[in-house]
C-alpha cells in the first residue's frame, strides 16, 4: 500500500461579523479557521502559514489574535487590509484568509470555506 505524498496547498476562506468588537473578531476568525481545518481533515500542525485581510471597518483587534488564542502561536501570520475597490464585493465587516497548509489531498478534493455573508464571494464553490 502506498502512502499519497504530502504537498504544499493554499487554502482560501472568509467570514463576516455582525459588529467589530473584538469578540467577533476573535470568535468569527477562529470559527473560520477551525472549519477550514474540518473540512480540509487537517491539524494545525499542518499549517505553514496564515495570511488574514480585513476590510476598513474591522479595526477592533487583529484577525491573527484568535489563532494565537487559540494556542497556535508557532505559525507566521499576516493581517493587511483588504483593498477598497471600486465596485468590489462591498462586503462589510469582512475578514479573509490565505492558508498554506501541507496535505495529502489532490487540489480537486480540498474544499475553501466561506461563511455568513461571504458565503456570496465564492457561491460557485460546493459547501
Amino acid at each position: 500500500m502506498t502512502v499519497p505524498a504530502t504537498r504544499l496547498a493554499a487554502l482560501r476562506g472568509a467570514t463576516t461579523l455582525d459588529a467589530d468588537t473584538r469578540e467577533q473578531v476573535l470568535d468569527r476568525t477562529a470559527e473560520l479557521l477551525g472549519e477550514l481545518l474540518r473540512r480540509n481533515e487537517l491539524h494545525s500542525s499542518d499549517v505553514i502559514s496564515l495570511l488574514f485581510t480585513a476590510t476598513d471597518d474591522v479595526r477592533s483587534e487583529f484577525p491573527a489574535a484568535a489563532v494565537r488564542a487559540a494556542g497556535i502561536a508557532d505559525v507566521p501570520m499576516l493581517c493587511a487590509r483588504e483593498l477598497a475597490v471600486q465596485g468590489g464585493s462591498g462586503i462589510p465587516l469582512c475578514v479573509r484568509v490565505m492558508a498554506h497548509v501541507t496535505t495529502v489531498l489532490p487540489r480537486e478534493d480540498l474544499h475553501h470555506c466561506y461563511l455568513r455573508g461571504a458565503r456570496q464571494l465564492r457561491s460557485d464553490l460546493p459547501e
